[in-house]
C-alpha cells in the first residue's frame, strides 16, 4: 500500500491525549441531534431563494425538498453545537442574537435575497458617466499573508461546557449556503457525468449549468449577509477550489504523481467544502483560538477525503460497472501496482474503446478496493483523533460517530 503521509502536529497532538472511544451503543445519532435546525434550514431555503423564473423554481424544489444526507448541513450545525461557547467573543454574538430578534432585525436574514423588481432593476437614477464610479472602489493592498503558529495545548486546559449553548441564526443560515454551493456543485456535473441517479433524464446541459450558476450567485449574496470578513473568505475559496478540481479531473494521468493529483482533486472537489464550512460554523461562534478552528478544519479535511474514497469504491461494489465515467480513482491506482498494464489505460484516462470494461476486470481481481476502504479508515481515524481536543458533549460523541458513517454509510 502507498505509504500515508504523516500525522499533522494537531492530529500528533491530539493521539498523545486521545481517550478511548464512546462504545457504538452510547453514540447519539447525529441526524436526530440536529433534525429541528435541518427542517428549519429546508423549510426557508427556497423562500430564501427567489427566484422569478419558473425553470430555476422547479430545478430548485427538485434537489431540495427530496431528502437527501445533509452530510454537509450537518456537519456545520454538529461543529456550532460542539464549540459554541468556548471563544471569547461568544458572549458578544449571542447577544446581538438576542437583540436582532428582540427587534425583529433577524427577520432579514430569512428574507428573499432579492425581490422579483431588483432582479431586473437597470437602476435608472443611477448617472451613465464612467466619472461617477471613479471613487466607489478604492483597491489596497492588504499585505502577505503569515502562517499562523500551530496552537498547543494539553488536557488541563480543554474546557468544559457546562451546558450547550444555542445555536445563532448565521450557523443556520450557514448550512444552508453550504447546501446551495454543494447543489450547485451537483448540477454542474450532470454536464460532465450525467444525472446522479441514471434513470432520471436530468435537466439537460443548459439549465443545469443556468441553475448551477444561480445557485452560486445566491450563496454568494446570503454570505454576505452574514457580516463575518473570514467567513466570506473561506466559503468564497470554496467555490475556486471545486473549478480547481473539476480541472484536474482533465489533466493528463500519465504524467506526474498520479497519486498527488488524485488526493489533490479529492480535495479540491469533496473535502475543501466539509473543512471550510466546519471552520466557518466555529467562526461565526465567536471562536478566534486557532485551536478551535484547526480541529474542525482537520476533520472536515479528513472526513471529506474519506467519504469520496468510499464513494470511489462503491461504483464497483454497487452496480459493478467500474468507472462509468472514465476517471481515474484509488481502486485503479491500487490495482496498478499489481498490473502495470494498466497504466497505459490510465495514461489515457480510460478514453480508449474497451478502457473502462478492461479497468473494472483489472480492478476485480486486484484488491484495489480493499485497499482504497483501508486508505479511506485510515483517513476517518485522523478526523476521530482531532475531535479529541473538544469538549466532551453529545454532539463531540455524533461527530465521532459521523466519521465512522461515512465508511460504513448508515446511520444518516
Amino acid at each position: 500500500m502507498r505509504p500515508l503521509r504523516a500525522y499533522s502536529a494537531l492530529a500528533h497532538h491530539a493521539r498523545q491525549r486521545a481517550q478511548p472511544f464512546v462504545p457504538p451503543r452510547q453514540r447519539p445519532d447525529a441526524y436526530s441531534l440536529v433534525a429541528p435546525e435541518l427542517q428549519r434550514m429546508r423549510s426557508s431555503l427556497l423562500g430564501l431563494l427567489g427566484s422569478t423564473h419558473p425553470g430555476l423554481s422547479e430545478i430548485a424544489r427538485h434537489y431540495f425538498v427530496q431528502p437527501s444526507q445533509q452530510l454537509r448541513s450537518m456537519l456545520v450545525l454538529l461543529f456550532a453545537h460542539a464549540t459554541n461557547g468556548l471563544g471569547t467573543s461568544w458572549p458578544t454574538k449571542d447577544s446581538a442574537a438576542t437583540a436582532e430578534m428582540c427587534t425583529g432585525l433577524s427577520v432579514e436574514l430569512d428574507a428573499p435575497l432579492s425581490t422579483p423588481d431588483l432582479l431586473n432593476n437597470w437602476h435608472p437614477a443611477m448617472p451613465n458617466h464612467t466619472a461617477s464610479f471613479a471613487t466607489v472602489f478604492d483597491l489596497r493592498p492588504t499585505g502577505l499573508y503569515t502562517p499562523i503558529t500551530p496552537v498547543t495545548s494539553d488536557a488541563s486546559r480543554i474546557p468544559t461546557l457546562v451546558s450547550t449553548p444555542r445555536l445563532l441564526p448565521t450557523q443556520i443560515r450557514l448550512a444552508q449556503i453550504v447546501e446551495m454551493i454543494h447543489m450547485a456543485s451537483v448540477l454542474h456535473d450532470e454536464v460532465f457525468d450525467g444525472p446522479p441517479n441514471p434513470a432520471e433524464e436530468g435537466f439537460g446541459n443548459k439549465l443545469s449549468i443556468l441553475a448551477g450558476d444561480f445557485l452560486l450567485g445566491r450563496a454568494s449574496a446570503a454570505l454576505a449577509r452574514l457580516g463575518e470578513a473570514e467567513v466570506v473568505e473561506l466559503v468564497a475559496s470554496v467555490i475556486s477550489n471545486q473549478a480547481e478540481g473539476e480541472m484536474l479531473r482533465v489533466q493528463s494521468a500519465g504524467t506526474g504523481d498520479v497519486w498527488e493529483v488524485y488526493l489533490r482533486k479529492t480535495y479540491l472537489k469533496t473535502a475543501s467544502l466539509m473543512a471550510k464550512a466546519a471552520r466557518a460554523s466555529v467562526v461565526l461562534g465567536g471562536c478566534t483560538d486557532e485551536l478551535w478552528k484547526d480541529v474542525a478544519y482537520a476533520y472536515g479535511r479528513n472526513l471529506g477525503i474519506a467519504y469520496q474514497l468510499i464513494e470511489d469504491t462503491l461504483e464497483y461494489e454497487t452496480h459493478g460497472e467500474g468507472p462509468s465515467r472514465g476517471l481515474v480513482t484509488g481502486p485503479i491506482l491500487f490495482a496498478r501496482e499489481q498490473y502495470p498494464e494498466l497504466q497505459p489505460l490510465i495514461g489515457r484516462h480510460l478514453a480508449g474503446e474497451g478502457d473502462i470494461e478492461e479497468a473494472r476486470q483489472y480492478v476485480t481481481r486486484s484488491g484495489g478496493i480493499e485497499r482504497t476502504q483501508a486508505l479511506a479508515m485510515s483517513y476517518a481515524d485522523k478526523a476521530r483523533e482531532v475531535l479529541q481536543l473538544l469538549p466532551d458533549s453529545e454532539y463531540k460523541n455524533a461527530l465521532d460517530t459521523l466519521a465512522e458513517c461515512a465508511i460504513t454509510r448508515t446511520g444518516w
